[in-house]
């Protein structure tokens, strides 16, 4: 019988071999549609899966991991998107430094807030602010330099605008650091006030006006709301009266000058520019305008004329509402010391340290000086008080040593001009034997001893004059007052 096929019942089990058959003589066609070998092994080429094998042939749906997420941001495999490289903060409530790279949630509810740049800076450097509360309107957000330009300026950038947002990159050190991205934001760029009239100079970001003789403070322009109401139309001053002159005395040691009356504020930055000082004499800085302010500057007492009498009175100094007195004329053995900004030191009078001139008159608050020191009557050792000064009482004058003369009161020590200067010290008192000093570092007049002129206080310190030896000598003029007012101009 002819045999035209063979199916698997003619074969036995494993009986053909892949050498039985010949290369490209089973075709497709001989082939069933269906092919099972899930009991077979099928062992395929030792050949590694190449990327072209698998192009578009897995899903982004059927790996573990379909998305990639960078700072919170989750972007799917095979999309494209922009990421945000700002790491946000928690909500800040008080003044902080910033770091870059990272935003901040502001909330100025409770009051206006600094936000400080870092102090370094490299190119591309980033921070974001956005208003948390909407209160920038109200509760300004300023943004401080911290030595850096902001757009370009060497200023502070306030932000005024409600539910303002914005982001600063760090360009170089000219532009320093500019807005890249602003939405909703007004930002006012501070406008300083500006002022003339005295001798001016600058210490760091402050102008000082010296006043020497009677002129005008003129207010040209205030400051914007770009800048911080800590400095805003903020002066600080210091008001020095002229003071008096020493007491001449016949035949006794005369009184020495009171110091003019010293009135200070303290920085408008906070901190205190006068030293020696109860630390309540700083008291705040004056709000001005744009206007005139005239500026009287006291005279210091001149010489007595006559043996008859004391020293004579310093003149008031005036700047705005503050007014500083004059200081009292040392006294002689006929007229007790007067009364002033600082009391003028006593004569020899007729009861031992007694009729010394009163400080502070007329009062304020904080004082604007001391009282003098007593004489003494003891014969024949018969020395003046010392003057007052801003700083300290007068020292009494004393019986020993044929006479000692009173010390000048303390004066007080400013850092308005950017260096230390004294003011305001007492003139010592004038004796037989050792004279009163003036008032260390302050400018005051020595004291006399016999036939002597007391020493003059120096000009423009209102410290007082010494007093005059007994017999012939004159008293020490008092020193002229000046007024010096310091601002904030850049």
């Amino acid at each position: 019988m002819a045999i035209d096929k063979i199916n698997s019942k003619a074969l036995v089990d494993c009986s053909v071999a892949t050498a039985d058959i010949t290369p490209g003589t089973i075709t497709a066609d001989k082939l069933a549609s269906t092919l099972d070998i899930s009991s077979k092994t099928v062992t395929l080429p030792n050949t590694s899966v190449t990327n072209g094998m698998l192009a578009g042939s897995i899903a982004n749906a059927k790996l573990a991991n379909s998305t990639v997420t960078v700072n919170g941001t989750a972007i799917a495999l095979g999309a494209s998107g922009s990421l945000d490289a700002i790491d946000w903060q928690s909500v800040i409530t008080g003044n902080t430094t910033m770091v870059a790279g990272r935003g901040y949630f502001v909330n100025t509810t409770s009051g206006a807030i600094s936000m400080t740049l870092p102090a370094g800076g490299t190119a591309g450097d980033t921070i974001s602010i956005k208003d948390y509360a909407g209160t920038f309107a109200t509760n300004n957000l300023t943004i401080l330099r911290n030595s850096h330009n902001i757009q370009g300026v060497a200023n502070d950038s306030v932000i005024s605008t409600a539910r303002a947002s914005v982001r600063l990159v760090y360009v170089d050190a000219t532009k320093g650091w500019l807005y890249s991205l602003e939405s909703n934001v007004s930002v006012l760029y501070p406008q300083f006030m500006t002022a003339t009239g005295g001798t001016v100079t600058t210490s760091g970001d402050y102008k000082i006006h010296a006043f020497t003789g009677d002129s005008n403070f003129v207010v040209s322009s205030i400051a914007n709301d770009g800048v911080p109401t800590t400095y805003r139309n903020k002066v600080d001053y210091m008001v020095v009266a002229g003071a008096g002159s020493g007491g001449r005395s016949g035949s006794c040691g005369g009184g020495g000058g009171g110091a003019g009356g010293f009135r200070a504020s303290g920085g408008a930055a906070g901190g205190c520019y006068t030293h020696g000082l109860p630390a309540n004499n700083c008291v705040a800085a004056l709000t001005v305008s744009a206007q005139t302010y005239p500026v009287t500057v006291g005279a210091g007492g001149a010489t007595g004329t006559s043996t008859s009498n004391r020293g004579n009175a310093g003149s008031n100094s005036v700047f705005s509402t503050i007014t500083s007195a004059g200081g009292g004329a040392g006294g002689n053995e006929c007229q007790s010391g007067g009364a002033g900004g600082s009391g003028g030191g006593a004569g020899t009078p007729g009861a031992a340290q007694d009729n010394a001139g009163a400080g502070n008159t007329p009062p304020v608050s904080p004082p604007q000086g001391n009282s003098g020191g007593g004489g003494s009557n003891s014969p024949p050792n018969k020395s003046g008080g010392g003057g007052g000064g801003a700083g300290g009482q007068g020292g009494n004058g004393s019986y020993v040593n044929c006479g000692t003369g009173g010390g000048g009161g303390a004066g007080a020590t400013s850092h308005i001009t950017g260096s230390p200067v004294g003011y305001v010290g007492g003139g010592g008192g004038g004796a037989a034997g050792p004279a009163g000093s003036g008032a260390a570092c302050t400018g005051a007049g020595d004291g006399s001893t016999n036939n002597g002129p007391g020493g003059a206080g120096s000009g423009n310190r209102g410290s007082g004059g010494g007093g005059n030896g007994p017999i012939n000598g004159l008293g020490g003029a008092g020193g002229k007052g000046i007024v010096i007012i310091r601002y904030k101009f850049q």
